[in-house]
Order: C-alpha cells, then sequence, then structure tokens
C-alpha cells in the first residue's frame, strides 16, 4: 500500500462523507473515497478564502475612507443603536428617494406658478421661443450667447419623460435666468430687449427670493438624509461583514477539524515504519534547527502525555511510538528540512551510512539539549 504522503500529495484530489471512509477498508474503493472527500475539503477552503478576501477588502477600503478611525469605530460607537440588514437599509433609502421627489415636485408646481406669473407679463414675448437667429440676421449670436436658453425649451424640459427633465427647482431658476441674462448681454442697455429682460429678472429674483426658504429647507433635509442613509448603510455592511468574519471564522474551525480528524483516520490505516525508515527519521530529526526540532517533540508529546518534550534531556525510544506518530513526524520532519533547504536526502538516500555515528536506531535513545538540535 503506497505512503500516506504520496496518497495526500498526489492523489487527494475528489470529495465524499468522511463516515463512509472511516468505515471502508484501506483498498481502491476507500481510496476514491478519500479523494473525493478531500476535493470537497478543497473547495471549501476555497469558498472561505473568497470570503475572507471579501472581509478584507471591505475593511482595507473602509480605512482609506477613514485614515484616522479604525474600522469597528463606527460599530462601536453606535452599538446600543439598531442596526436593520442592507437589504432593510436599501428599502428604507428607496422610500426616502419617494418621499423626496413628492416634496420636490410639491416645490416644482409652486416654481411652475411662479414661471407662469412670469411667462404672462406683455413683456414676455421676445423670450417665450427660441430667438430665430437667421430671421433676425444675428450672424454673431453664437458667437456671443454659448446657451441659447428660452421659456418653451424650460417648459419642454419640465415636462420630459425620457430623464432629461430637471432634478430640482434650482436648475430650472438657472435656466430662467440664463434666458433674461443671454438677452442683456447680447443687447445693449439702451435697447427694449435689454430693459424688458431686465425688468423681468428682477420680478423673477423677488418671487424667487419667497420660494427659497422652502427650496433651503428640503435641500438641507435630503443632505441629512443621505448622510444618515450613508452611516446606517455603512453600519450594516460593517455588521454583515463582521458577521460574515466569524462565519468564516468558525467554518475553518470546522474545516479545520475534518482535515485532523482525517489525517489521523489515514495515518491509523497506513502501514507500519520499517526499522530502516525509523533510521532516517532519526538522521532528519538531527538535522532540523531548535525550532523545529521543539515542534517535533511537541507532536511525539501529543500522543504521549508522559513525554516530557519540554525537559532539559530528552530520552527518545522510536519503537515505542505509536505508527500515527511516526508518520507524523516523517511528514513534518520532511517538510521542515525542505523548507530550510536542507536536504531532505537522510529522509530517505544512501549518505547515512556516512555520518561519523548513528543518532538512533530502532530503539535508540537520543538526548535534546535545550536551544540546540538533537545529539548523540
Amino acid at each position: 500500500m503506497e505512503p500516506v504522503d504520496a496518497l495526500i500529495q498526489e492523489r487527494a484530489q475528489m470529495d465524499g462523507p468522511l463516515m463512509d471512509i472511516r468505515k471502508a477498508e484501506y483498498d481502491a474503493p476507500a481510496v476514491e473515497m478519500l479523494r473525493q472527500y478531500v476535493d470537497k475539503t478543497l473547495a471549501k477552503v476555497d469558498e472561505l478564502e473568497q470570503k475572507v478576501n471579501e472581509v478584507e477588502q471591505f475593511y482595507s477600503s473602509s480605512n482609506k475612507k477613514q485614515p484616522n478611525s479604525s474600522k469597528c469605530g463606527s460599530v462601536v460607537k453606535d452599538r446600543e443603536k439598531p442596526i436593520p440588514s442592507i437589504k432593510r437599509q436599501q428599502q428604507d433609502a428607496a422610500r426616502r428617494e419617494a418621499a423626496s421627489a413628492k416634496r420636490m415636485q410639491e416645490l416644482m408646481r409652486q416654481f411652475s406658478t411662479i414661471l407662469r406669473q412670469i411667462t404672462q407679463h406683455k413683456w414676455a414675448g421676445p423670450f417665450l421661443e427660441p430667438v430665430d437667429v437667421e430671421g433676425l440676421g444675428l450672424h454673431d449670436y453664437y458667437e456671443v450667447i454659448e446657451k441659447p436658453m428660452d421659456f418653451s425649451t424650460i417648459k419642454n424640459k419640465m415636462e420630459a419623460k425620457d430623464g432629461s427633465a430637471y432634478k430640482n427647482v434650482r436648475e430650472i431658476y438657472a435656466d430662467v435666468r440664463l434666458v433674461f441674462k443671454n438677452a442683456m448681454t447680447y443687447n445693449d442697455e439702451s435697447d427694449d430687449v435689454h430693459v424688458m429682460a431686465k425688468t423681468l429678472l428682477a420680478k423673477f429674483e423677488e418671487k424667487w427670493l419667497k420660494l427659497l426658504p422652502k427650496v433651503i429647507e428640503e435641500e438641507t433635509w435630503r443632505k441629512e438624509e443621505e448622510a444618515e442613509a450613508l452611516s446606517n448603510m455603512q453600519l450594516a455592511q460593517e455588521a454583515a461583514h463582521a458577521k460574515m468574519a466569524r462565519d468564516a471564522s468558525n467554518e475553518l474551525c470546522e474545516v479545520d477539524m475534518h482535515l485532523e480528524e482525517l489525517r489521523e483516520m489515514v495515518i491509523q490505516k497506513c502501514r507500519k515504519m520499517s526499522t530502516e525508515e525509523k533510521k532516517k527519521l532519526c538522521s532528519g530529526l538531527s538535522r532540523l534547527d531548535p525550532e523545529d526540532l521543539n515542534k517535533a517533540l511537541e507532536i511525539i508529546a501529543k500522543k504521549n502525555p508522559s513525554f516530557q518534550a519540554t525537559a532539559e534531556e530528552v530520552e527518545l525510544d522510536m519503537d515505542a511510538q505509536s505508527e500515527s506518530t511516526l508518520w507524523r513526524l516523517k511528514f513534518f520532519v520532511k517538510g521542515a528540512l525542505e523548507s530550510s533547504g536542507k536536504s531532505s536526502v537522510s529522509m530517505g538516500g544512501n549518505d547515512y551510512s556516512k555520518r561519523k555515528r548513528e543518532i538512533c536506531d530502532a530503539r535508540a535513545k537520543t538526548e535534546k539539549k535545550r536551544g540546540k538540535k538533537l545529539s548523540s
């Protein structure tokens, strides 16, 4: 039967129920179920990685927007305030937008009354339709006037249904002023059109000032609502991502538990380690740096409570260790040596006999000095 490290590293690609694997004999069907289960676990890990990346990206962007506040600052500040869900926030935003649009429509209705009073004035005639540039021979009109405007254009834009309509009364106010300003700009002060435009503009401004307080009130109200909605949405997003982070953490712990259970189950089904392999394992242990050596001894202590991994001197009897512990040590030592750049040939090569002396054999006792490598 092939070694477990080869099984895990080369064949673990599919999914399947762990309980069935645990009950099955270690044959081809069991290997297939194992491969299936590992693939399912890997897919779950990929899913959790995406969640973690999303949470990290959210808080990273939040920190950039608010460099002087912690990523959870607003949540802590308003933790006693109920935080509606993002969906609820979106629904509330839609209702606020509808209410604001209704109020703006009322302001526009009142503005229309002012507009009607101005357009019905006896001097409003020259401004009701676009200027007949060609008919009047005004060849330089477009050189002087950048944006022509008239009341028929304003009326059409107020009634437009294609999305080009005015959004608020200030936009209409600006175009009405433009009608008169254009006339005053193009015509001399002594010209009748200039005088008519100046007179009507003054009357319009007078009426506008009466409506302006309501306009300012609505604008202030809208800004406050938008600020509150933005704050609430941020709180809801932070709460949602905090929950996502908690859920991902719990799921990661669960996956880790399943992987540990799977690892233990696979190791238990592995063949017994030969005497030669134990010797090579001892050789590998002797090559570990102090930090990895401590970790290796902790692996032994995990399955053998009586083993004092932190003692000044440690006696290690390889034959006294369980098969699962030996295989765990082999996987760990191999990985540690490879990551540290050391040759792992001693784990399976021919240079073992060339060493000055054997560090341990099948029943060797090995000492470990604190902070140093294993020595004979």
